[in-house]
């Protein structure tokens, strides 16, 4: 039974659209947006940006210029900050993102 549980939610994670978010040690504004993904049961990857200048500018390259952070990408697709996460959530087209499938 534990087998096919952890099976079926290997599946059920592979399914879901792969979530980013790059951040820094003590930003409120991460910490905002990594609680609002944890409330809708997402699973993301936190990307630390405090001291790794080439993660950095990965961000900053992949957010089209974006310096401040969090910078939220879900399968692929740049979402924006923490307010862009907070105003699609309000819009109610967060949950049906986060639905998709990669």
């Amino acid at each position: 039974m534990i087998l096919s549980n952890r099976a079926e939610k290997s599946q059920r994670d592979r399914s879901l659209p792969k979530i980013e978010i790059y951040t820094k040690f003590l930003c409120p504004y991460c910490t905002r947006a990594k609680s609002l993904l944890k409330s809708k049961g997402a699973v993301f990857e936190e990307i630390d940006i405090t001291l790794c200048g080439d993660r950095r500018a990965e961000m900053i390259q992949r957010a089209h210029g974006r310096t401040t952070v969090p910078q939220i990408f879900i399968g692929g697709q740049h979402i924006g900050g923490s307010d862009d996460l907070a105003a699609l959530d309000a819009d109610g087209k967060l949950d049906p993102l986060l639905a998709q499938t990669a």
